[in-house]
Parts: structure tokens; sequence; C-alpha cells
């Protein structure tokens, strides 16, 4: 019997493609079990777009199975992993791109990054950020940054009605269109690196998981993390700006920029949220 946790299931409900996928998984995931000669463990609780399990292979080494549901953003995850080929993200052990199925390093003891404190976080992150970022294959690897907003922008257009400052949205968009434009420095991103997506390992003190990869500008990656630190965004929004684009070595006018047009015109569930809240700050 396969556990499918509640968090993946709830996910899936949103869309026939998503359950479709799930119906399906215990299949996929028998028949992965037979070809790599994996024993496997429950699958981890708290994660809401894979199924994902400690696995056991046939000589004794441990690893981690990783199935995920039909998601755009993350589409090229195992092109990524291959791309990075461990440096500083877990190594792809093997996959399979038909059930968008990855078998992974594990992570030992595997403890989010999550877990210290803010600052010792930005530190850490910007490091890894500036390791994965790449120029190698730029041109044509993945998918540009402009078709994520062009996508977002759609789903945001559709919730028109629903929008309490049409100004305020409106803006962000043309942003999203204006920053996401090709430019000659363009480099490869991860998209969606904070520190619930780095966890304490052995092969390096701490490895990215999840990449999303996508060419574009790299103040755009240092989003992901400081929508992680909501506290001090709300707080002290142009400090912790101004800190973290310096350990990036970038502008920090440009990840402003790019924080306003997030908070202003991402799609979502609720548009009176603190996300809003933050895109008022920053305008």
């Amino acid at each position: 019997m396969v556990i499918v946790p509640e968090s993946l299931a709830a996910t899936c409900r949103r869309a026939q493609e998503r359950r479709d996928w799930l119906e399906g998984l215990p299949d996929a995931i028998r028949a992965l079990q037979d070809r790599w000669s994996l024993s496997l463990c429950a699958p981890f609780e708290d994660v809401s777009c894979a199924w994902v399990a400690p696995a056991v292979r046939a000589d004794g080494t441990r690893a981690v199975l990783k199935l995920g549901m039909p998601h755009f953003e993350a589409a090229d995850e195992i092109q990524g992993l291959r791309f990075w080929d461990g440096g500083p993200t877990v190594r792809l052990l093997d996959a399979d791109v038909d059930l968008n199925a990855m078998l992974l390093e594990e992570c030992r003891p595997g403890t989010a990054l999550r877990e210290v404190p803010e600052p010792e976080q930005d530190v850490i992150v910007a490091g890894l950020l500036r390791r994965l970022w790449s120029r190698r294959g730029a041109a044509d690897a993945f998918r540009p940054l402009s078709v994520l907003t062009a996508h977002w922008a759609r789903e945001t257009l559709a919730a028109s009605q629903q929008w309490p400052d049409p100004g305020l949205v409106g803006e962000g968009l043309r942003l999203f269109d204006e920053l996401s434009r090709p430019a000659a420095g363009d480099v490869v991103l991860a998209t969606d690196l904070h520190a619930g997506n780095v966890l304490r390992a052995q092969r390096e003190p701490w490895l990215v998981i999840d990449p999303k990869p996508f060419i574009g500008d790299r103040a755009y990656d240092a989003t992901q993390h400081l929508f992680n630190c909501k506290a001090r965004m709300l707080a002290a929004p142009a400090a912790t700006i101004h800190g973290f684009a310096d350990l990036l070595g970038l502008d920090d006018e440009r990840v402003r920029l790019w924080m306003f047009a997030r908070s202003a015109a991402e799609p979502r569930d609720l548009w009176n949220d603190d996300s809003g809240r933050l895109a008022r700050i920053l305008a």
C-alpha cells in the first residue's frame, strides 16, 4: 500500500491533471522499486508537490526516491540536476523523465537550513546562489524567465475581479514584462532557493534540493529567500534587501523591483495578504 501524505493529496485535488497523476502514483512507485531495486520507507509528510521517500538500494546504499507531480515551474528539475551535477545540488543517481521520477543522493542528517538564524541563512544562501549561477549553456539550456512571468501574468489577469488595488497589480505586471526580458548577463537560475530547500549533508555542509531552473536575471534569484524572511521584510524591507543584495553582489534597487513585482502581481489564492502589504511598502 502506498501512503500519500495529506499535504500532497490536497495539492493534487486542485487540478484534474494532478488528480490523474495521483491515481497512477502507486503503479509508478512499484515499477521504479522493481527497476531500481529499492526498499522504501514511509514518505516524508511535509512535502506538497512530490512524493518523496527514503530508499535503500540493492547494494545497501541509501538514497531518496522522488516523483514530482505535474508542475509548470518544476518541469525542468531533472535537467537542472543533471546540469549542476552535484555542485552544489544533491546528485541525481538515476531518473525517469516520463514519470518525472528521480533517485537522489541522500542528505544526512538532512536538517533544513531554516533551523539556523536568518542572518546565517543569508550568508549560506548567497554563497550557494553564486555557485549555481552559470552562463554555460544559458542561451538554450532552459526556458527563459519571461516564460515563467508570462505564465503568472495570465493567472493573475484571470483573477482581476479579486484585485484589491488594480493600479498596484498593473504596475507589478508591467515590471514582470520589463525585468524578465533577456539580457546579455543572464544566467541559469535556481528560482526556488530558500532555507527550506537547503539541507545539511555530508559531501558538503549544505546541499540544494528542488531547483527549478530558468534563464534570466540574477536579481530574481534573491527574491525567494527574502520572501521566506517575512518578518524582517515587513519590518525593515530596505535594510533586508540591501544586506542580502550586497552578499550577492547585486544592485539592491533591482532586487527591490523584483520583490515589488512579485508581491504585487504574483498569482495567489487570497489577494489581501502579507504579499499585498509588502507590495504597498515597497511601492
